[in-house]
């Protein structure tokens, strides 16, 4: 399937849309990067994603990236240190639930905006909206 199959450019707005929206209630930063293959191990891969993403780089620490690979039906949901250090365990269960039901059913642009919108409520909880904050990543999708 290719990456157009997958996400029409219309509900690639409206995936950009969800991200805008979710940065709304958070300092955090979220991306979504989807690709056809993954190679390797998917978190060791994810990771690779994010450095070349440079999410490592926010003031915070506080970036999470939403990785999709099509054809090997893998998804990871990877926070960097800062979400990492105070969030719980099972912490992306919800948000991974939400995208990977919608997913089952063929519903991807549906899943991936239930998706981002779970992460931003999850990353509120400890990275509320700061009235000074700046959109420090690109919200736009990436693509392998």
């Amino acid at each position: 399937m290719k990456v157009s199959e997958f996400i029409s450019p219309d509900d690639e707005k409206e995936i950009v849309e969800a991200i805008k929206e979710a940065e709304l209630n958070t300092s955090g930063e979220i991306r979504v990067h989807i690709e056809h293959k993954c190679t390797g191990d998917r978190f060791d891969h994810a990771l690779e994603i994010f450095e070349k993403l440079e999410m490592h780089k926010t003031e915070l620490s506080n970036g999470v990236l939403i990785y999709v690979s099509i054809d090997d039906h893998q998804l990871v949901i990877l926070g960097d240190k800062g979400i990492n250090d105070v969030a719980p365990k099972g912490f992306w269960e919800s948000t991974k639930d939400e995208i990977i039901s919608q997913f089952k059913s063929g519903n991807y642009k549906q899943g991936l905006i239930n998706g981002v919108l779970e992460a931003g409520k999850q990353l509120k909880k400890h990275f509320p909206y700061q009235s000074d904050d700046t959109n420090e990543l690109n919200n736009e999708i990436s693509k392998g």
